[in-house]
């Protein structure tokens, strides 16, 4: 079973694809991909941190965004979650509106939550 520190280094290689996809031309497609996997990663690898049970479940992960939110005080990105994967269902089934979102901010949002998670379990390595 994957622990924080992998499901960190899964969110550094979506974060790459974020990276890429977010300039003009925007990759809408593989923003909303890439960024909605990226933020999961990085709040299942913040979740495994601290012990809150995480499923499989999107809704779940929303879920543990708000908990490490309210109770960790890491950045709210739980909106973002859900724009994202309705971005991804959009661009993926064509069937869901798509969310009117920046490309930009939506990419330094992502990079910040990862940033704000790797800074996390660097800090509690030093400190074991």
């Amino acid at each position: 079973m994957p622990d924080a520190q992998d499901k960190l280094e899964l969110a550094q290689q979506h974060l790459k694809r974020v990276l890429a996809s977010w300039d003009t031309p925007t990759d809408w497609t593989d923003l909303y991909l890439y960024g909605f996997y990226c933020l999961e990663a990085a709040v299942e690898a913040a979740s495994l941190h601290f012990g809150i049970q995480i499923s499989r479940s999107h809704w779940k992960k929303v879920e543990a965004a708000v908990r490490l939110h309210n109770e960790y005080g890491l950045t709210s990105v739980e909106q973002l979650l859900v724009d994202l994967n309705m971005g991804r269902k959009a661009a993926a089934y064509g069937d869901v509106e798509e969310p009117d979102l920046d490309a930009e901010e939506i990419a330094s949002r992502i990079e910040q939550y990862e940033n704000e998670v790797e800074t996390l379990l660097e800090q509690d390595d030093d400190a074991e």
